[in-house]
């Protein structure tokens, strides 16, 4: 059941027919028609007071007493009466059936199909939804709110077949009663006591409410024991709580000062919502006192919102010079004066934005029916962005969003808190859930190894990302490193060690929500041996650097830009065939074609030198080629006499290849490598 807060809040925004004008011709013509409906002058008056579970029970008497035949335009507007109470009392599928009703009985106003393709919304019909929002849009083309409703559930139908959100949703068991709960707050930064909105057992008075047929709802506050666990609710202390209906509450940042809504039932008045305050004092509360914000008597001002600092409150008010329905505004605390604001179309829609709640001065989470949703109110984010002027809008998607209303979110520590939603409760009620967003784990693993696969010790490893952040590990004695990330930065790592040369690689983080582990491995150079580069081949019998080998070499450019300040030694070697006089020619004209290669890829000659060592230097199998090659051991030294004595034709043609190799060697550095 709708709660009064939101009751006294809602008006229908009609396009092109106001309601007012709706229930003027209706009740014309009834008078003019009927003489056996004495009751509707009472319906009328309680639906003008707002009072929409007395009235829709009053309808339904008049309703009742109208022949099917001889009264079908009495009966359709009858039906559209109680439909309108039904919906703004959140009975959504009560509503829905009676809108059909109305349209059954061809009721004349074309706002009955816009108003039943948003109750079957609330009810998660979102096909039978967009049948009558476009219905309705064949009759009123240029309707905002009619096409936002179309645009919710066809998001919703595909959200619904996505993968949901991250969030985890409960039902605050502790805390919900078989009535109305909703609206929680915690009353400051120490997080162990927590207000909300009830209309429980507990609850002031004994009179119902006119408008939802229940006890009138008061304001109630819940502790943390010596465990940390919560306390049963008990009423707010002092003079806060009477006759009236409290609740929606915010708190100046030091806890002192209350700010509330209340609904009072003025005499010969509809009843309306304003904002009052109430003073703590050894934990119990004041009477609430009246805080004026303007001068005007007739809009509804509620769902108080402080800011972290104090500065401003944040309301929902249908006063005049909105964009439609209820909006957004604020007030500067501290001034007062000619500070009143409304926070303007990108949050503002012809629909309804309600319950704010600010978290930083450029986060703000409130609830609203006029930007695309699932369904009633849904639950939306809104940033400002860093000069101030746009916000950007974010629906909170499901399971925090429901084809019910969403609403009224407060937040304790990290992306923890609770809300309020009317989900799964046949009767409409509101009750309080907590909600949880799991830290989104994303890391970057590996190992830092030399050429051979040995890990390096105690190296190096520095990442910086593009958001700011710069982060420093030191490989464990495996060579291993772990980093934790954000989503959707850009990072470049770099990685170096005593005695080697540093390595730099980049990437850029997913913006997926999940969890996710980057893997990245740094095979290091050392300076004080020669390091084979893999990879490069030569025409047969030629020193012709083959196009497979481009990647090889462009690795080794940004390898000598990595690091400017040393000069290396290109050095090639030849398997055992042939001449020791050829073999020296060829290896040198090879290692010559090198770096020729490396200058002209921008590399200083001066940092370049070259030499051919033909088969002088046989190649000693290391711990890596043993991985490659097991049929060589360890520290075996492929020298001429050992390939010849191998049994193997395969076997010494491995060999000859292991040898026929393009090395550098670091000659001088005169930087500090890390």
């Amino acid at each position: 059941m709708l709660f009064p807060f939101m009751a006294y809040f809602r008006h229908p925004i009609i396009s092109p027919v106001s309601i007012k004008t709706v229930i003027t011709a209706f009740i014309a013509l009834l008078f003019l028609t009927s003489c056996k409906t004495p009751k509707l002058s009472v319906a009328n008056e309680q639906f003008e007071r707002g009072e929409y579970f007395e009235a829709a029970k009053t309808y339904r008497s008049v309703y009742g007493k109208l022949k099917p035949r001889e009264d079908r335009a009495l009966r359709g507007g009858g039906a559209y009466q109680m439909a309108t109470c039904y919906r703004r009392l959140n009975m959504a599928a009560r509503a829905s059936g009676a809108y059909q009703t109305a349209i059954r009985y061809e009721y004349p106003d074309s706002t009955a199909y816009y108003y039943l393709g948003r109750s079957l919304q609330m009810e998660g019909k979102y096909q039978a939804a967009i049948d009558a929002y476009m219905k309705y849009l064949k009759l009123c083309p240029g309707d905002l709110l009619a096409k936002e409703g179309l645009r919710g559930c066809q998001g919703a139908i595909r959200a619904k077949s996505d993968k949901k959100t991250r969030y985890q949703v409960k039902a605050a068991k502790l805390f919900n009663s078989r009535r109305a709960d909703f609206a929680p707050m915690f009353l400051d930064k120490e997080l162990n006591t927590i207000y909300f909105t009830s209309s429980n057992e507990k609850a002031t008075g004994t009179n119902k409410s006119e408008i939802t047929g229940t006890k009138k709802s008061d304001i109630f506050f819940s502790k943390k024991d010596e465990k940390g666990n919560w306390q049963r609710p008990e009423p707010a202390e002092g003079e806060l709580n009477s006759e009236n209906d409290e609740g929606i509450v915010s708190f100046s940042p030091d806890g002192q000062t209350m700010y509330l809504t209340m609904a009072r039932r003025l005499p010969d008045a509809p009843t309306t919502v304003e904002i009052f305050t109430s003073r703590r004092s050894d934990a119990t509360w004041s009477a609430p006192q009246k805080f004026e914000i303007t001068a005007d008597t007739l809009s509804a001002m509620g769902h108080p919102a402080v800011s972290p600092d104090g500065t401003y409150l944040y309301f929902s008010s249908d006063m005049p010079g909105g964009f439609g329905g209820k909006d957004i505004w604020r007030i500067n605390l501290k001034e007062r004066a000619g500070s009143l604001e409304n926070l303007g179309e990108q949050i503002n829609t012809p629909g309804d934005e309600m319950f704010p709640y600010v978290r930083t001065d450029s986060l703000l989470y409130f609830s609203s029916d006029g930007h695309p949703g699932f369904g009633g109110l849904d639950l939306f984010k809104a940033r400002l962005n860093s000069t101030g002027d746009r916000w950007s809008v974010d629906n909170l998607g499901l399971p925090m969003n429901s084809s019910g209303d969403d609403f009224g979110i407060t937040f304790g520590e990290g992306e923890s808190g609770f809300f309020s939603s009317n989900r799964g409760d046949a009767k409409g009620y509101d009750h309080i859930y907590s909600f949880l967003l799991p830290e989104i784990k994303i890391t970057i693993s590996g190992y830092v190894v030399d050429k051979d696969d040995e890990p390096v010790p105690n190296a190096i490893i520095r990442i910086v990302g593009d958001d700011g952040s710069n982060q420093k590990e030191v490989a464990r004695d495996d060579g291993s490193f772990k980093f934790n990330l954000d989503r959707g930065v850009k990072y470049v790592m770099l990685a170096g060690a005593k005695g080697y040369l540093n390595v730099k690689q980049e990437f850029e983080s997913d913006i997926a929500e999940e969890d996710a582990d980057y893997g990245v491995d740094f095979v290091l150079a050392a300076v004080h041996k020669p390091q084979v580069v893999e990879n490069i081949y030569y025409d047969f019998d030629k020193a012709t650097l083959r196009p497979e080998s481009k990647t090889a070499l462009d690795e080794m450019v940004t390898l000598l830009n990595e690091n400017p300040n040393v000069t290396i030694e290109m050095g090639a070697h030849t398997d055992r065939v042939g001449t020791e006089e050829y073999n020296i020619g060829l290896s040198e004209r090879r290692a010559k074609s090198v770096v020729d290669y490396l200058v002209d890829a921008g590399i200083a000659p001066d940092r370049l030198s070259w030499k051919g060592y033909g088969k002088s230097m046989p190649k000693k199998i290391t711990k890596r080629i043993n991985k490659e090659y097991p049929q060589f051991a360890e520290e075996t030294v492929l020298t001429p006499e050992f390939i010849e004595a191998l049994e193997s034709e395969e076997d010494r043609d491995a060999a000859d290849q292991i040898n026929r190799r393009t090395e550098f060697q670091v000659t001088s550095t005169d930087y500090e490598i890390f």
